[in-house]
């Protein structure tokens, strides 16, 4: 489960992301209660929210080539510093009470400007640490990384906003920039694998774009995680209005549901990270799954049915992110993948926010149990679907029998069901 650890600047890198992944959950927190404080605001926030994101959807492939151009351990020192000076930035700023809402705008844009080249970086730049055979693993520590932090920031960041106030939990997530930094300072550079890089020339987006096209199982990723996130992620909009309308029980609630949630996700991560590879036929289950999950939870009855329910959806839908990741990774030229990774983020990253106002007007008009139910029900179809297409692509074909008593069915090559149909003849 931890194999790829083994190997030291991965080691590094991983340590690193530790400390920087829960300041940027405790600043996230921060930064919308102290949008909510100078506002009374829900649309401040959003806003805020909107402005951080805006540069992915914007950019997001203009980054890739970037990435593809660029060293990614130099590139990431300066996305990373440059990080950690927007939070100090932020930090002064509202321990000397000169902060104003405008402040948080632009802080919000600027991380997410470096965002749009610092996040295909970190994605493409783990296959320079690691060896192909560990790259699922080290994809999946890093998701489990993430969910940690996602556990742990915002607690602190709560305890921090009560006890000594917003611009101390700006200043700590400036300062846990220091960790990943001086763990990319420490790499062994003789150790990193050699990739090639892009040359600079014209074209090179459109012909990120044509890579893509060209490759089924790239482009079928894409399109499934852009469906899984469109459709299945707009947790936001769903637990609200199932913790406020339908059990009526308030932000505790909507707090559990939300951290049981995590856990799943991290347990779904470390469970990739043990299988060690990435194969279609998990990406394709486990997207069927989550669908699933999703329509048994819109139906339940009981608050604590629902909660308990919040742990599988969490680890099915981390199954499909990490699998649709590494998988991509893997197929992907190393020459490309700043672009490919760039465009996978920018498709499963803008999903959620494209998809919320859908799932919004469906939760007003038909209420929140036929949102959840119909987002799980096209996330699912949307996996079937995608399958056929690629096995049809990949010369496949579906066989159903019995195997030690038990029904089995499975995808086998064309050539292979021809043999067995004379066969039986």
């Amino acid at each position: 489960m931890f194999s790829s650890l083994k190997v030291r600047n991965y080691r590094l890198y991983f340590l690193g992301q530790v400390v920087s992944n829960t300041g940027t959950w405790m600043q996230r927190i921060a930064q919308d209660w102290l949008v909510l404080s100078l506002t009374g605001s829900a649309t401040a926030v959003g806003i805020t929210t909107a402005l951080q994101f805006l540069p992915m959807l914007l950019f997001g492939l203009y980054g890739g080539v970037l990435v593809d151009r660029l060293p990614k351990r130099r590139t990431l020192l300066v996305t990373q510093s440059s990080m950690a000076l927007t939070g100090i930035a932020l930090a002064v700023l509202t321990l000397t009470g000169h902060v104003a809402v405008w402040h948080v705008y632009l802080a919000a844009f600027a991380v997410g400007l470096a965002t749009v080249v610092d996040n295909p970086a970190r994605q493409s730049f783990v296959s320079e640490m690691v060896n192909p055979d560990q790259l699922q693993n080290a994809v999946s520590l890093n998701s489990a990384n993430f969910q940690s932090a996602r556990l742990i920031g915002p607690a602190v960041a709560g305890l921090m906003i009560t006890g000594v106030g917003t611009g101390w939990a700006f200043l700590a997530n400036g300062l846990s920039f220091v960790a990943p930094i001086a763990g990319l300072l420490l790499m062994r550079t003789r150790e990193l694998y050699d990739v090639q890089r892009a040359p600079r020339g014209k074209g090179q987006l459109r012909e990120g774009l044509r890579y893509v096209a060209g490759r089924p199982e790239l482009i079928w990723t894409i399109v499934l995680a852009g469906f899984v996130s469109t459709f299945g992620f707009n947790f936001p909009v769903y637990l609200s209005a199932f913790a406020d309308d339908v059990f009526d029980a308030g932000a505790g609630s909507y707090s559990l549901f939300n951290t049981l949630m995590a856990v799943g996700s991290l347990a779904g991560a470390l469970l990739a990270a043990r299988r060690g590879t990435a194969r279609m036929r998990v990406l394709v289950v486990g997207a069927v799954a989550f669908g699933v999950m999703e329509i048994v939870a819109a139906f339940v009855p009981s608050l604590w049915l629902f909660a308990l329910l919040m742990a599988p959806i969490g680890m099915f839908g981390m199954t499909v992110n990490v699998t649709a990741n590494s998988s991509i990774q893997m197929s992907t030229d190393p020459s490309m993948r700043g672009r490919v990774m760039a465009l996978y983020m920018m498709v499963f990253m803008g999903g959620a926010p494209l998809g919320a106002p859908i799932a919004g007007w469906i939760t007003d008009a038909y209420g929140v149990r036929a949102g959840l139910a119909v987002g799980g029900a096209i996330t699912a179809t949307a996996a079937v679907v995608i399958a056929l297409v690629l096995a049809r692509v990949g010369g496949l074909r579906l066989s159903v029998g019995w195997d030690q008593g038990r029904p089995r069915a499975r995808f086998v090559p064309r050539e292979e069901r021809e043999e067995q149909l004379a066969t039986a003849a």
